[in-house]
C-alpha cells in the first residue's frame, strides 16, 4: 500500500483544529479490505513519541485503489500543554506508512491556555527531514545536558556537599578522608610498584621519579575511577527522588563526577606541592592542565550517564563494575612504563581514550611542555563520542525508571 495526502486545508474552530484532506490509496491488495487514518503526537525537538490520537477506520474496495476526502478534528485536550508535533498518516496493519517512507501531514502546534494555534502546516516525508533531525539532534545533544548543569547547579552544589559529608559522617578525620583514602590507595600502589617490583620510568631510576610519575597517572584516574564505580547504582540510592518527586534525575550522574573533581582538586594541590619539593619548581606547561580537565570530564558524564541507566536495566552491573574497572587500570601504563607493554599490544593499547589522557597530565606536570595534539584530538573525539551515547542512552530510557525501580 502507498498513501499519498494533499489538498489539506486547517482551521481553528473555537480553540479546535479542523482539517480536511484527500487521501489516495494505492495497491490495496493484501490489507484485509481495511486500513486506518490516524495520528500521532511527538516531541517537535526530539520527535520522541508522546501520545496516540484518533483512529478512523477505511472500508477499503475491492480494487486497486481509493481515494477520498477526510474531516479530521484536533481539540487542545487531547494533546499535551505546549509545542508539539502531529503527524497524520496511514496505519496499515501495524506499520505506520509515513514511517516506511510514505508522505505524510506534518502539523506544528501550540497548546495555549486559549486554544491552539497552528505555527507549521506541511505535506513532507522522512527522506525530507533527516538533515533538519540530524542538525537539531547534534545541537540538543550538546546543550540538553549543559542546560540541565547550569539550571540545577545549585542543586548538583549541594548535593555534592551532602554526598561529602554523608559519606564520612561520624568518622573521626571527616571530610579528609576524601583526601586520606586516595593517598592511602596510592601510597599502597608505591609500595608495591617502587618499592618491592622496583618500577621505574624512562631515564629517571630514582623513587622520588617514578612517585612524580606515577602520581601524575593517578590524577585523572582516581575521580574516573570513583564516579564510575558509583554510577551503576545512583538511581537505586535516590529511588524515593525519582519516583515520588519531580526532581531532575539527569543529575544524579553529574553530583558524582563533580564530586570526584573535588577529590581530584586537593590531590593536584598536593601533587603540586611535591613538585616544588622534588623539583623545586612548577613548570609553566602546567598551566595548560585545565584544557586536559575537559575531555576527562566529558567521558566521565558521559560513562556515568551510560552505567547509571543500564545499572537499572542489568542490577549485576554494579558488582562487575570492580572488576572492569581493575583490568582498565592494569591495561593502562599508570604504575608501569609504556616502554614495558610487548611491542605488538601497544596499537591495541592506543585504543584505551585513558591512555592519552594520561600522557597529557605527565607530559604539562613533567615534561614541561604542551599535550601531543594527535593524541589530543583523539582524546577529544573519543570523550565527545562516549559524552553523547551516554546522555541519549539516559535520555531515552529516563521514562522507564520509575518503573524499573
Amino acid at each position: 500500500m502507498f498513501s499519498e495526502i494533499s489538498d489539506v486545508e486547517a482551521r481553528i474552530v473555537d480553540g479546535e483544529l479542523r482539517l480536511r484532506l484527500r487521501l489516495v490509496l494505492d495497491e490495496l491488495e493484501g490489507f484485509g479490505g481495511s486500513a486506518v487514518l490516524g495520528w500521532q503526537v511527538l516531541d517537535p525537538q526530539t520527535g520522541a513519541y508522546l501520545r496516540e490520537g484518533e483512529h478512523h477506520t477505511l472500508a477499503l474496495p475491492d480494487a486497486a485503489r481509493f481515494e477520498t476526502v477526510r474531516e479530521l478534528t484536533i481539540a487542545p485536550a487531547q494533546i499535551p500543554a505546549g509545542a508539539v508535533r502531529v503527524v497524520v498518516s496511514i496505519l496499515a496493519g501495524t506499520s505506520w506508512r509515513y514511517q516506511c517512507g510514505d508522505r505524510y501531514l506534518r502539523l506544528d502546534l501550540l497548546n495555549q491556555r486559549h486554544g491552539l494555534k497552528v505555527e507549521i502546516v506541511r505535506i513532507s516525508a522522512l527522506a525530507n527531514e533527516w538533515l533538519p533531525a540530524l542538525t537539531r539532534a547534534a545541537g540538543m545533544a550538546f546543550s540538553l545536558p549543559l542546560q540541565t548543569v547550569v539550571r540545577n547547579q545549585s542543586l548538583i552544589r549541594t548535593m555534592v556537599w551532602r554526598d561529602l559529608l554523608g559519606r564520612y559522617r561520624g568518622s573521626f578525620a571527616g571530610i579528609f578522608w576524601s583526601v586520606l583514602n586516595p593517598l592511602l590507595l596510592m601510597a599502597t600502589y608505591y609500595f608495591v610498584f617502587g618499592v618491592v617490583l622496583q618500577a621505574r620510568f624512562g631515564a629517571d631510576t630514582t623513587r622520588e621519579g617514578f612517585v612524580l610519575y606515577f602520581l601524575a597517572g593517578m590524577l585523572p584516574w582516581l575521580p574516573f575511577s570513583e564516579a564510575l564505580g558509583r554510577a551503576p547504582s545512583v538511581l537505586v540510592e535516590h529511588a524515593t527522588f525519582i519516583k515520588k518527586l519531580v526532581f531532575p534525575i539527569d543529575t544524579l550522574p553529574v553530583n558524582l563526577v563533580v564530586s570526584g573533581l573535588v577529590t581530584q582538586g586537593f590531590a593536584i594541590l598536593l601533587f603540586l606541592g611535591g613538585l616544588l619539593l622534588f623539583r623545586g619548581a612548577i613548570p609553566v606547561a602546567a598551566l595548560w592542565l585545565p584544557l586536559l580537565l575537559v575531555p576527562q570530564v566529558l567521558l566521565t558524564l558521559g560513562s556515568c550517564w551510560l552505567l547509571s541507566a543500564l545499572g537499572l536495566l542489568f542490577r549485576d552491573l554494579g558488582q562487575l563494575m570492580g572488576f572492569f574497572l581493575t583490568m582498565w587500570f592494569f591495561l593502562t601504563p599508570i604504575c608501569y612504563p609504556e616502554e614495558s607493554v610487548p611491542a605488538a599490544a601497544r596499537p591495541v593499547l592506543a585504543l584505551n581514550p585513558f591512555l592519552h589522557l594520561v600522557r597529557a597530565f605527565r607530559s604539562v606536570l613533567l615534561e614541561g611542555h604542551p599535550p601531543d595534539w594527535p593524541n589530543f584530538a583523539v582524546l577529544c573525539l573519543a570523550s565527545v563520542l562516549v559524552f553523547l551515547a551516554g546522555y541519549t542512552v539516559f535520555h531515552k530510557l529516563r521514562g522507564s525508571f520509575a518503573d524499573l525501580l
